[in-house]
């Protein structure tokens, strides 16, 4: 099975960190996200990983190799220019079956291959993991007409199902991004709903943490001991 891990950004929010450092090799525990990743998803049954690269690629590649020491194939997409998040598909080759793809800074013990088989159940040209994240706003909230108050609310706190950055794709996706043409998730999925294409969400709500935040990188670094039965790999 294929999975393709977007693992090509600055890495903008994690800064000064991430100038020397690629966001996929901040550490999590004993292992960098990105090692923690492979090996979860060679677990689930996963023998053909992708990277797609740019910012500081040879740190990556020198860290993962060709995936012998993982026992799993290994390979990469460089782009020269940033493409977003979606764009980089368009340069890997051969993918021609139902793949994975993901984010390269996601700490979660998600069962990709159970949303593998929701996606085949749904029979959707694409699946989005989502996660309900609580937002709270520390501020009082105001609602007006003109000069004059509606509503006044204390430090709200918001619902939200938000997107993990995991996705089910199958492979007739490709037909809507163009190559070397800059494109985000967001845009790609509006997109598939533009033009008809079923479009499902998978609710997930085991651990989930996005280590581009950060907030979640401190937490998770305070905190890497908590998930070790969870997610074993981060040793």
């Amino acid at each position: 099975m294929r999975a393709v891990i977007l693992a090509g950004g600055q890495g903008t929010r994690l800064r000064p960190y991430t100038t020397i450092l690629p966001k996929p090799l901040m550490p999590v525990g004993q292992r960098s996200i990105v090692e923690i990743i492979v090996n979860q998803l060679k677990q689930h049954g996963f023998d053909h990983i992708t990277l797609a690269l740019g910012h500081l690629a040879h740190l990556v590649q020198a860290v993962l190799g060709n995936g012998d020491k993982f026992e799993i194939n290994i390979d990469y997409s460089l782009e020269e220019i940033p493409l977003g998040t979606g764009g980089p598909l368009a340069l890997i080759e051969n993918l021609d079956e139902t793949f994975l793809v993901m984010n390269g800074d996601i700490l979660s013990d998600i069962d990709f291959q159970d949303v593998l088989r929701f996606h085949r159940e749904q029979e959707a040209i694409a699946t989005i993991a989502v996660h309900k994240r609580v937002v709270k706003i520390d501020y009082g909230v105001l609602r007006r007409a003109g000069y004059s108050l509606i509503t006044y609310q204390e430090k709200p706190v918001f619902d939200y199902e938000v997107s993990t950055g995991i996705y089910v794709m199958e492979s007739s996706i490709m037909r809507y991004i163009i190559p070397f043409c800059h494109l985000d998730f967001p845009d790609l999925i509006q997109r598939l709903i533009g033009n008809g294409e079923k479009v499902a969400c998978y609710p997930f709500s085991g651990i989930w943490y996005d280590l581009g935040r950060a907030d979640d990188f401190r937490f998770v670094q305070d905190n890497a001991h908590k998930f070790k039965d969870a997610i074993p790999f981060i040793g």
